[in-house]
């Protein structure tokens, strides 16, 4: 294993990457649901559908929004890591949230689906073999590596329980 090169990922996915400074990048995956469900429990039931301010997403909405990326990301590795060399579409994440109805649903469930893509992703990432890290293929019209992808989706979850932690205000 090792870490992505800067070339193998767009400049937007740099801060992700960046949050993840760790080498073993399967143990820092396989370490998430469980600090993503932590996270969770400590929401008050009354505090799951709070905003912290006017056109911010909710709590739930920012933890649908982690699935939604799980699912998108893990997609891509799966497909690049496959030797697909369609041009994978973007996501238009405000829009993939505004659709969702994930208002609607209790965050525990929301974190159940979150925790069974990642079980599936990380199948899928364990059974890679050590050459087919290095696939690029080409996704929102930009390279990518299936090794980014798998630091993307990690950094990603970072990112976003910071963003719970500090802007919403959920303890640690």
């Amino acid at each position: 294993m090792r870490r992505p090169r800067d070339n193998e990922y767009a400049e937007f996915y740099r801060g992700y990457v960046g949050l993840v400074p760790e080498d073993d990048i399967l143990t820092v995956l396989s370490h998430q649901p469980e600090e993503v469900r932590a996270l969770a429990s400590r929401v008050p039931l009354d505090r799951e559908s709070f905003r912290y301010g006017a056109g911010k997403w909710s709590i739930r909405e920012v933890i649908g929004h982690v699935t939604d990326a799980e699912r998108v990301f893990g997609y891509r590795a799966f497909c690049i890591s496959r030797g697909d060399q369609v041009s994978l579409p973007g996501f238009d994440e405000n829009e993939y949230v505004a659709a969702s109805g994930y208002d609607r649903r209790p965050l525990g469930e929301l974190v159940g689906v979150f925790a069974a893509l990642r079980a599936a992703n990380l199948a899928e990432f364990r059974a890679i073999a050590s050459d087919v890290w290095d696939r690029v293929g080409t996704a929102n019209r930009t390279p990518v590596s299936v090794c980014a992808l798998a630091y993307i989706l990690a950094g990603h979850v970072r990112h976003h329980m910071g963003i719970l932690t500090n802007c919403y205000e959920v303890p640690r």
